[in-house]
């Protein structure tokens, strides 16, 4: 069974995140594509930055193009709409503005490679998906832009594929840590203390101490650094600790072993946490507990054994060593 039918009756909104530049995201998305030609499915394609250009704008180096067939309804700016070999109909002018100007939605009328690019904005990019499915498109699929694990968060999309690969690491262990690594903090707990989930929302942009059925919010601008004011705020009581933020190391960087194995972290999503494998580890030993508001469905992993470096991986060592520490996930190797 391919992926596409793997998830068309499960999600309506997928994004595809990299683990890093030429991990194989967008050879990911036209491996679905390509299977949405066989299948005949309508689908919606959009991306939070520019992608399908024949060379990367970052880095100078060759890269998959995005080739789409007739039907599919993609959001093209006007900076880019004459660049596309597709022949393509303008089927609405959007309010939603890039740097390449205003975006359009159009429906590919001839088959060939287009420049796609979308919203950054989350909220613009949930709202444009609801337009591309009152087009028609039967599924959008989301493709990230380099390193934009925001648009990830659950409330861009109802899921993600994962791409990884040879690139993170000439180590193929490493690079299976840190894949499952992500993948263990997409999956992390939902806060199911209903009483504590209403204090939060009443106080989402604060970071917020909650004891006794409490709240108390900090008149602080970021959670980096706070590590020494939480430790001054926190008292025996203390039974939560919400960060609207980024959740660092330095953030727990006062506080003692002690602390931290009776103190429960709360975020509002994964992609708030901005750890190392190793250092996440380190903190889960000590007994910190973390949960999140929302937390994000991983959908499939795709592995690309070769690195832009010059070095590999065998197609089945990857592929089977990632399925091996992520038993429960599709893992596909999208480059076979």
């Amino acid at each position: 069974m391919g992926l596409l039918n793997q998830l068309k009756n499960k999600y309506s909104v997928v994004s595809i995140i990299g683990m890093a530049k030429n991990a194989g995201k967008t050879t990911a998305l036209n491996y679905i594509l390509e299977e949405a030609m066989d299948e005949g499915m309508c689908l919606g394609v959009t991306s939070t930055g520019r992608d399908g250009e024949s060379t990367d704008l970052v880095t100078g180096t060759e890269k998959p193009r995005v080739y789409l067939e007739q039907g599919t309804i993609v959001s093209v700016p006007k900076g880019l709409y004459d660049l596309a070999d597709a022949g393509l109909e303008i089927l609405r002018m959007t309010n939603y503005r890039t740097s390449l100007g205003r975006l359009m939605l159009c429906r590919v009328a001839e088959n060939g490679y287009v420049q796609i690019a979308g919203p950054v904005a989350t909220a613009d990019q949930k709202k444009m998906c609801s337009e591309m499915k009152a087009l028609g498109a039967e599924m959008i699929m989301i493709d990230g832009a380099v390193d934009r694990r925001s648009i990830a968060a659950p409330d861009a999309s109802d899921a993600v594929i994962l791409a990884t690969g040879a690139v993170l690491s000439r180590n193929m262990k490493k690079v299976v840590q840190e894949t499952a690594y992500v993948v263990s903090i997409c999956s992390l707990p939902r806060l199911s203390h209903q009483r504590t989930r209403k204090l939060i929302e009443e106080n989402r942009d604060k970071i917020t101490l909650i004891a006794d059925g409490r709240a108390k919010t900090l008149n602080l601008a970021t959670g980096l650094g706070s590590g020494k004011f939480l430790q001054q705020e926190m008292s025996d009581e203390t039974e939560y600790i919400y960060m609207p933020g980024a959740f660092t190391k330095s953030v727990i960087a006062d506080m003692g072993n002690a602390e931290l194995k009776k103190t429960h972290f709360v975020l509002k999503d994964p992609m708030k946490i901005f750890f190392d494998a190793v250092s996440w580890h380190q903190l889960m030993k000590k007994g910190t507990k973390v949960s999140v508001l929302e937390n994000i469905k991983v959908a499939a992993v795709t592995v690309n054994p070769v690195s832009p470096a010059g070095y590999s991986f065998g197609h089945e060592d990857l592929r089977e060593a990632v399925s091996k520490a992520l038993p429960e996930i599709p893992v596909i190797d999208v480059r076979l």
